[in-house]
């Protein structure tokens, strides 16, 4: 069965084409919803959330640009607009820190575990660095998004790399000092 069709069945509810479309992009899905979450159990119940709203606004995808784009846009909307419903964006100031470097030696920090550092981040931050740094969203479109300025944005993702940068120099620091 091509896409097409697939994607025509679950507009017209079937329930087992809608089981088919799950199948085939839940890994993905999964993989974004990991990127906005505070953890692994809540990734999973914000791609449940993404799955309901993507079955109920599937009559919107007119065909026309990418399904898997289509898909990606919904689940990164139905998360943050639980963040928003939980008061996430509230403006603290818009005091942009000092620009941060982080540089990480791929020999020494894995991916599980910077993702693990991401997910630990405080919401505002967690997301705003996701949104920019995985997903290249501009600050502008992240401003919109998330219903801040684009001075917030900036000031949000500042945060999150010196929170980063310090958590992973703390990590070099003990392994250091447990090799002496």
């Amino acid at each position: 069965m091509s896409l097409e069709e697939l994607i025509n069945k679950c507009k017209s509810g079937e329930r087992n084409a809608q089981e088919q479309l799950y199948r085939l992009y839940a890994g993905k899905l999964f993989g974004v919803c990991l990127k906005y979450s505070r953890n692994k159990e809540e990734a999973e119940d914000n791609l449940q959330d993404s799955f309901l709203t993507i079955f109920k606004k599937i009559q919107q995808f007119t065909f026309k640009g990418s399904f898997e784009g289509w898909l990606r846009r919904v689940t990164v909307n139905t998360v943050l607009q639980k963040y928003r419903k939980d008061g996430v964006f509230d403006i603290i100031n818009d005091d942009i820190p000092e620009e941060v470097e982080v540089e990480i030696d791929e020999d020494e920090v894995s991916l599980d575990y910077l993702l693990k550092l991401i997910q630990e981040l405080p919401d505002r931050y967690r997301l705003t660095f996701s949104m920019y740094v995985l997903d290249g969203f501009s600050h502008k479109e992240i401003a919109k998004m998330l219903n801040i300025s684009e001075g917030t944005s900036k000031s949000n993702l500042a945060r999150a790399r010196g929170i980063l940068k310090n958590k992973i120099e703390e990590k070099d620091l003990k392994k250091k000092v447990n090799s002496l």
